[in-house]
């Protein structure tokens, strides 16, 4: 479960710059290191650290092949990636030329499985202003 807390801020565009505006932020980050998934893949699998190691770091390099040839590469059951470098629309034919394309990006697709649990996600908003307004006693209608 990802719990959330409220944050005022201003805002600093649009129709309401200037006013305030509350948004819910995570309170704190859950966040997995390679460490973490290394030892994960070790006791769930007959490979060793090394083997895991050495895995993740090809696929490092096959995805940095892949990018500069600017292609795409589709990772089974978990997601696809591709590059695109799009480009800034010109007045006139003549003038696209390579200094008309925008810096290069990489599309993330996540596939079925991921996207489905994406939305089992569980969560959780810390309001307390929201509690207290929720716990005043109410007038009984006469």
């Amino acid at each position: 479960m990802i719990t959330f807390k409220v944050i005022e801020s201003v805002l600093r565009i649009g129709p309401r710059k200037g006013q305030k505006a509350y948004s819910a932020v995570p309170k704190a980050p859950t966040k997995f290191g390679v460490d973490w998934l290394i030892s994960r893949i070790v006791r769930e699998t007959s490979l060793s650290e090394g083997d895991v190691r050495n895995v993740l770091i090809t696929l490092r390099n096959i995805i940095i092949e892949v990018v500069t040839l600017g292609g795409s590469l589709d990772l089974g059951d978990i997601f696809s990636l591709r590059t695109t470098i799009p480009s800034k629309m010109e007045a006139k034919e003549t003038d696209v030329t390579a200094l008309s394309l925008k810096r290069p990006r990489i599309i993330v697709s996540w596939k079925d499985p991921i996207r489905k649990a994406l939305g089992k996600i569980e969560v959780e908003i810390d309001n307390p202003k929201r509690r207290e307004m929720n716990k005043k006693p109410k007038t009984p209608k006469p």
